[in-house]
Parts: C-alpha cells; sequence; structure tokens
C-alpha cells in the first residue's frame, strides 16, 4: 500500500469544537490503555459535526503514529459524499469503493453497508494485509447495524461489519438516533446490566453524549420552536351519518382514535381543514424568516407518494417554488441538489429527507405523516437546526430558531417536549420482545400525553419554544 499523504500546509487548520476534542482524547486513552473494549460510541445531535469530529481524531492519531489506516462505513451515498468533502478539507485520503475491483491503496476507504455485505470476502483480504499497523473502523449512523443473538446472519450489514472489523484496533460508531423500532442491540455499542422495576435489562450507553440542548447553548445548531395545530376531528357512524363522534385531536387517550385522527387530520381534503392550516402557517412563517434568511426554505413531510403530490400541487397553487422528492424517483438525487443549490421555495419527500441530508437553508419543516415513532419525528424535524458557517458569523447566539407545524397528535406533542434531550435505550430479551403499537417510545414505553390539552378551545394552536421546552403556553392563533 502507498504511503500516508496529507496536504496540511495548504489548508488552514480546522479547529475542533469542545466535544470533538473530548472525543479525539477518548480515542487516545482507549487505544493507549489497550486491552478494553475496542468499542466506541458516541451520541451526538444532529448538526454537532460527527463526520468532522470522527476525521479530526483520525487525523490527530495519525499523526500520533497510533493508527495506519482507516475504513469508513456508512449507509447512504449522500452521506458518502459528505465524508469525501470533509476529508478533502482536512487533507486526509479517502477513497470510495463500491467493489468488485481492487481497493484503492489510499489511507482511507469509504463504504457502504451494503457493499461491504455484498464483497465481504473480498474485503477481509483486503484488511488482513493491514495487520502491519493499528487501523480503526468508524461506522456512521450505526444503528443501522442490528445483531440479533437469536438469528446472526439475519442481520446481514451487522454481521458483516462484525466480520470485517475483528481485526481493528477501535471501532467507532457513531449515531443521532440511537434507537431502533426491534429494541435490538447494534455493533460497536458497550451494553450494561441494570435492573428497573425489578427488572434486569440491558442498556446501550454511550462513551460520549451530546444532546441537542448542549449545541444550542453553545450555537453550534438552531433551537427549535413548535407549532401544533388543534381542531376537532368528526367521524361518521354508518347508522348515524348526521351525527357524526367528534374527538379533540390533542385529548385523546385511547390509542386507535389517536391513530385514527392522525390519518384524518393529515387529509387535504378533510372538512377540519388541519392539514391545510398547517401548510398555510409554515408558508407564513417561511416569509418571516426570509426577511432575516432570503435563502431560507421549507421541508414537507408527507404520508405516500399521493399525499406529497396533493401537497405539491397545493404549494404550487399557492405559487410556491416546490419539488417532490421519493425514492422512487430516479430524479430524487438531483432535486435534492436542486434544493439545496436554492432552486425551490419547498420540499416534499416522504423518505429521503432524514439521517444525512445537510441542508442548512432548511428552516420550516411541516410534519404530515403518520408515522409518529420519536426517532423518524426527530430525524425529520432536526434537518431544520443546521447552520451554515456564514450564518454562524453573523447571528449572535443562542440562533434564529427554525419551526417545526404539525397537527397537535399527542405522540407528536410528546416527542417534541423531548427532543433535545438523550434517552436510554433499553434492551430486552429477544423471548419478550413483542411487536410494539405503532407511536410507542423506546422499550416500548408509550409516551406522556401533554399536559394541558386544548379542552373546550379545539382548534388553537399550542405553541412550544425554547431548546428545553418546559411547559406549554396556549395561544389563540388565527388560522
Amino acid at each position: 500500500m502507498g504511503s500516508l499523504s496529507f496536504a496540511l500546509s495548504e489548508r488552514p487548520p480546522v479547529q475542533p469544537r469542545q466535544w470533538q476534542s473530548r472525543l479525539i482524547q477518548l480515542l487516545r486513552s482507549r487505544l493507549v490503555q489497550g486491552g478494553g473494549s475496542q468499542d466506541v460510541l458516541i451520541h451526538a445531535g444532529p448538526g454537532a459535526g460527527k463526520t468532522l469530529g470522527a476525521l479530526l481524531g483520525v487525523q490527530q492519531l495519525q499523526r500520533e503514529g497510533r493508527i495506519g489506516r482507516f475504513v469508513v462505513f456508512c449507509h447512504r451515498t449522500a452521506i458518502a459524499g459528505q465524508w469525501l468533502q470533509a476529508a478533502e478539507r482536512l487533507g486526509l485520503a479517502l477513497s470510495d469503493w463500491s467493489g468488485p475491483t481492487e481497493p484503492s491503496p489510499a489511507a482511507g476507504l469509504l463504504l457502504s453497508y451494503q457493499s461491504a455485505a455484498l464483497h465481504r470476502e473480498h474485503l477481509v483480504q483486503q484488511l488482513l494485509q493491514w495487520h502491519a499497523s493499528p487501523w480503526l473502523a468508524i461506522a456512521d449512523e450505526v444503528h443501522h447495524l442490528g445483531v440479533d443473538p437469536d438469528d446472526p446472519e439475519a442481520a446481514g450489514w451487522g454481521h458483516a461489519f462484525e466480520g470485517l472489523s475483528s481485526t481493528a484496533a477501535l471501532r467507532l460508531g457513531l449515531t443521532g438516533t440511537p434507537f431502533r423500532a426491534d429494541q435490538l442491540g447494534f455493533c460497536a455499542a458497550r451494553r450494561v446490566q441494570v435492573r428497573e422495576g425489578g427488572e434486569l435489562v440491558e442498556r446501550i450507553v454511550p462513551d460520549l453524549c451530546v444532546e441537542p440542548r448542549q449545541l444550542i447553548a453553545a450555537g453550534d445548531v438552531r433551537p427549535l420552536e413548535f407549532r401544533f395545530q388543534d381542531g376537532w376531528v368528526d367521524h361518521a357512524r354508518p347508522d348515524a351519518v348526521d351525527d357524526p363522534e367528534r374527538s379533540c385531536l390533542s385529548a385523546e387517550t385511547r390509542e386507535s382514535w389517536r391513530a385514527r385522527n392522525l390519518r384524518r387530520a393529515i387529509r387535504l381534503a378533510d372538512a377540519s381543514s388541519i392539514a391545510q392550516r398547517v401548510l398555510l402557517q409554515a408558508r407564513d412563517r417561511l416569509e418571516l424568516v426570509r426577511q432575516q434568511h432570503p435563502q431560507a426554505g421549507g421541508l414537507v413531510i408527507a404520508r405516500d407518494i399521493a399525499h406529497a403530490r396533493q401537497i405539491t400541487q397545493l404549494l404550487l397553487e399557492q405559487g410556491d417554488q416546490a419539488l417532490l422528492v421519493h425514492s422512487l424517483d430516479p430524479e430524487a438525487e438531483a432535486r435534492l441538489v436542486a434544493f439545496k443549490a436554492g432552486q425551490a421555495d419547498w420540499l416534499v419527500s416522504i423518505d429521503m429527507c432524514s439521517e444525512g441530508f445537510d441542508a442548512p437553508r432548511l428552516r420550516v419543516v411541516a410534519y404530515l405523516s403518520t408515522v409518529v415513532t420519536r426517532s423518524r419525528f426527530v430525524q425529520a424535524i432536526t434537518r431544520a437546526v443546521r447552520l451554515h458557517g456564514d450564518q454562524c458569523r453573523a447571528e449572535p447566539i443562542p440562533r434564529n430558531p427554525s419551526f417545526v407545524y404539525a397537527p397537535a397528535d399527542p405522540l407528536l406533542i410528546s416527542h417534541a417536549r423531548s427532543w433535545s434531550l438523550s434517552e436510554p435505550y433499553l434492551l430486552r430479551a429477544r423471548s419478550l420482545l413483542t411487536a410494539a403499537p405503532e407511536g410507542t417510545g423506546p422499550g416500548g414505553r408509550a409516551p406522556q400525553m401533554p399536559p394541558a390539552a386544548i379542552a373546550d378551545e379545539a382548534g388553537a394552536v399550542i405553541a412550544m419554544t425554547g431548546p428545553q421546552l418546559p411547559r406549554f403556553v396556549q395561544q389563540q392563533r388565527r388560522a
């Protein structure tokens, strides 16, 4: 293999953030001590700079001669591009590889989880040549690498990573969403046993946790303000068409009714018009934000492709420029690039704007999906917390907020109250796992209901503000 090459003298040095310096110290300490766990798990919120932090760690450890090469595993092409850009910024040699050709002799190798699983045997032989010096394995969004103790072969990505990284001196796992709906453990994560309610359970414990509220306080990301549109939802009964049953969206405690309410609330043609109010208020907010941030854009998360098309058409009818992206569209990646470059006011998506989607111009999110798991909701709304370098220099701390609009579903409100906090991820014995109902939180726990419902004033907007979102402030706003 070729020798390492750094063109550091041609690039201005990158000053690590405080938590990134702690990460470098942690990696160095783990390598120096030796004999302990080879796994290091970092939980850092979106916008924290996990990619750059990991590469700064690589750079420093290479300078000190503690590691030679490194391999980055990631799960999406868009994320791979961000790793390549960050490596180039630091002058690190990182080569993208998708197989089955011979990998480049660069100091760093970048590959997807899919490629690792498909070409595992070929890569094993390649990595065997790296035994001459310690090397580092990095798993981006490592919670995707599930490990099933009852069926190891079923978790293909996790199984491939475990095998390929077995000879690494250190395995660094990065995640901004350390939860899995199936409650499985995942790779590069340390587990500890704790007693909870008289039951002995396993918990995944990050070696370093950087909460969004810490990033907000440091000015590294934007705070979020929430506006939840409440209202009455009518459910016509077959035997009483003229006397429908009514349910208040924010106050519904019956799970089946809560889910049915949300399905009705996101319909654009529903008589309650909750979804239309959400969209119109989001549009008004974007216009206000643009008075200080002219390039600002908005994101709408839809239920499915047909729903996304309806939303896109409504925005176009209002005179907005809107781009629709979904995983079945071959032009989706090009449209994402176009949006990032400022070629549309709104991006409407179903499943392509969560992990790894980096567009600092995003300032308003409208969430109109029936998926109410905490991880999915937090992934969507935190697309709007990132800052551009120019904005960092121009804005005071705390930064100007971004805004989230959504129907007043009790589960979404509960997730909004805790989005800036880190919660433990509990693992149960596989024999005790059952299918959790849609919308339950980590470990199958039902989230808390909002402390104050709208009662007889359905139709108001529940406003939530501040990085820690203390209590509800109910405000009557014009629809």
